[in-house]
């Protein structure tokens, strides 16, 4: 018996989930609620069974392009409808997903395709002047870009371009497969696929050298947006609404935000950029259930003018990460909200959770939590032993 499974909250169960493959997941939640929103998107909606036609259609574009089971395909998108399809497409296919930041430098950009060995990049249309640069060194085979106009509605999908060139901001190029004509409707060819094949190559934030790649099996990233939702006792399969303003290309959002909703058949509110502004609109508007964010975001939203006046009262739980969640950030959200703000811990080579604190029982503010069910952990010395509680030592999971 493991200590921490007496503070447990009532319904989180002591053992992992049982895992299975996202793609799975999502092909059920399709044939279960086919007509269930899945995305929305600055006023366009995809239901369950429009998203799995798409990420079927990205699939088998991919196949058709020669890539085969194995191969790597970089993602430097932000929160659309295409990061979902195109991560969803490529696990479909058998490929390996890259997720890259669209914030990258040309470097850094150069260095994560060379070191993955990406075949394909799936790219915003904006941001190919950095590709442009490094090319040369760092070649792909297919080139796909979209744009944010692809999944506007009408007339903003016209509109949209047209702001761009009056700012001056329009892309330069137009290089590669455009995004509608890389999609292929109809069933990609079926690949057998395994929980324990590769799945994704997470970067890690290179702060002690160069960025690396953890390598995250099929196993790995179910498992963890199975354990986050079986830490929130009352998750309503099919009727929650999460919010999708934290990056996807992280380790924290993809998992806390977009595996976790498709998961479990919830509305997923995508914003392609984390600001306060569209994030308590968006609460407001959609009826947000869930709301994943860091201690930035969460100070930022405490602080918004008018706060006070708007109707919050949807949010139930929000778990804090990437950095120290300080007291009176969690204290004052959950006065204006009624919602829960929990802080909990993870790493990029755990995918990532491993620890939070409960949602509904004692919690220790200032405290990453407790181990998820199905984690071990251990608190040592330097000499790797277990030290008596209460002492400082390093934690290892």
């Amino acid at each position: 018996m493991r200590p921490w499974y007496a503070h447990y909250d009532p319904g989180v169960p002591r053992e992992a989930p049982r895992p299975w493959l996202l793609t799975e997941l999502l092909r059920e939640n399709a044939r279960r609620h086919p007509h269930k929103l899945a995305l929305e998107f600055l006023g366009r909606s995809l239901s369950y069974q429009s998203l799995w036609q798409q990420v079927e259609a990205f699939a088998k574009g991919l196949q058709e392009s020669g890539l085969k089971p194995g191969d790597r395909v970089a993602i430097m998108l932000p929160n659309t409808p295409q990061f979902v399809i195109a991560f969803y497409g490529t696990l479909l296919a058998g490929g390996v997903a890259v997720n890259t930041n669209p914030m990258y430098t040309p470097r850094e950009l150069r260095h994560q395709l060379k070191d993955s060995g990406a075949r394909a990049l799936v790219i915003l249309d904006l941001l190919l002047p950095r590709y442009q640069e490094v090319k040369g060194e760092a070649p792909v085979e297919v080139l796909v870009r979209t744009g944010i106009q692809d999944y506007l509605p009408f007339p903003q999908n016209l509109l949209y371009p047209l702001m761009l060139r009056r700012k001056g901001q329009a892309p330069g190029s137009l290089e590669g497969t455009p995004w509608r004509a890389f999609l292929k409707p109809g069933k990609p060819h079926p690949v057998p696929l395994d929980l324990d094949d590769l799945a994704l190559l997470q970067y890690t934030g290179g702060t002690t050298g160069v960025a690396k790649g953890a390598m995250l099996t099929h196993r790995n990233l179910s498992s963890n947006a199975l354990q986050v939702r079986s830490w929130i006792p009352d998750f309503q399969e099919g009727k929650e609404v999460v919010l999708g303003a934290i990056p996807f290309f992280h380790v924290y959002g993809m998992t806390v935000a977009m595996n976790l909703a498709l998961s479990g058949a919830a509305k997923l509110v995508l914003l392609p950029r984390p600001e306060i502004k569209p994030i308590v609109e968006a609460i407001e508007k959609h009826r947000v259930t869930h709301f994943p964010g860091v201690p930035t975001l969460y100070v930022a939203f405490n602080h918004f003018p008018g706060i006070e006046k708007r109707n919050l009262k949807s949010l139930r739980a929000c778990i804090s990460g990437s950095a120290p969640l300080p007291v009176e950030v969690a204290e004052r959200f959950e006065r204006l909200t009624g919602a829960k703000l929990v802080e909990g811990y993870g790493l990029t080579e755990a995918s990532p959770v491993t620890h939070c604190n409960p949602l509904h029982g004692p919690r220790k503010l200032g405290s990453v939590g407790l181990p998820f069910p199905g984690v071990e952990a251990r608190v040592v010395d330097e000499e790797g032993q277990e030290v008596p509680l209460g002492e400082v030592g390093e934690l290892i999971v």
